[in-house]
């Protein structure tokens, strides 16, 4: 099926790089929708990673080299909000594979929520992406806890900000605070919580408390002190969680290579890895080995 970035450019709804549209290899529907909240009407959030050209991946390959003279423009992302058609509205971000591998690897909430969506929200989806989904669990660490944290935390100076959005400001005015910021706080804080203690990611575990929240259900006053009770756990937690303290780097660099090659073929043409010799010569000792049990 062709993802929604693609049939958007087949529309003419929107101009994306020219060969980013067929090259995205993992979208899915975030916001509200991932975490079963969403209303009829709700916008699509839509996250998706793809592979840029080679020669963007690997600079080298275009004759650049780092640092000197006129650098070619690092692709990160590819942005396009409020795209709007006949079904419904879209905010499109659409990460280099790289740029998506590090952020993950550093537990940006966002792109780590991504690989933990129910199925149902893939709406498109390849080979090296499930290569990645497969393995989500192996970018899970105990920095998570500071990353959702922080990004928790921060809700709580939204949650009576007057926005210029005229629907968050009528929130403030009717029940005192931002519902919508209110409910991404208790939503952040028990993600980690489930993080911490199980290595794993519910996203709608918690979903009647939310909608409870956005409805308007509980006082301000309510939602600050659960808030601040729950920071007090989660530091308990952290202590005793069983999860690494930091990302295996080494093992979440060969999956991105093993995905660049399934997408690219082989390439020791581009890239010598520093234990390269020793794999070698560790596979030809293998074969060797194998050819003297067949002969004796």
């Amino acid at each position: 099926m062709a993802s929604v970035i693609n049939k958007l450019r087949q529309s003419g709804h929107i101009q994306p790089p020219t060969w980013l549209a067929d090259n995205v290899r993992y979208e899915t529907i975030m916001g509200s929708t991932a975490y079963g909240v969403n209303l009829d009407d709700s916008d699509w959030d839509m996250v998706s990673w793809c592979v840029p050209p080679k020669d963007i991946i690997f600079p080298h390959m275009a004759g650049i080299i780092q640092g000197f003279g006129r650098q070619q423009q690092k692709f990160k992302c590819w942005q396009k909000h409020h795209v709007r058609t006949e079904r419904r509205q879209y905010d499109l971000n659409c990460y280099n594979i790289v740029h998506y591998f590090h952020l993950t690897m550093d537990n940006n909430p966002n792109m780590v929520d991504s690989l933990f969506v129910p199925r149902e929200c893939i709406v498109h989806t390849s080979i090296i992406g499930e290569m990645v989904r497969e393995k989500r669990h192996m970018f899970l660490h105990k920095g998570s806890w500071h990353r959702y944290k922080g990004y928790a935390f921060s809700q709580l100076g939204d949650m009576k900000k007057a926005r210029k959005e005229s629907k968050r400001a009528e929130k403030i005015a009717e029940q005192g605070y931002d519902t919508k910021s209110a409910y991404h706080l208790v939503r952040l804080l028990d993600e980690i919580e489930q993080i911490l203690t199980t290595g794993d990611l519910d996203l709608r575990r918690n979903r009647e408390q939310l909608k409870a929240i956005r409805r308007g259900d509980f006082d301000v006053d309510e939602i600050i002190q659960w808030a601040t009770d729950k920071e007090t756990q989660l530091e308990r937690m952290y202590d005793k969680s069983t999860l690494p303290w930091g990302p295996d780097e080494d093992a979440i660099k060969q999956l991105l290579l093993d995905c660049l090659e399934e997408h690219f073929g082989n390439l020791d043409s581009v890239i010598t890895l520093k234990n390269a010799p020793i794999i070698t010569l560790h596979n030809i000792t293998n074969i060797i080995e194998h050819n003297k049990k067949l002969l004796s």
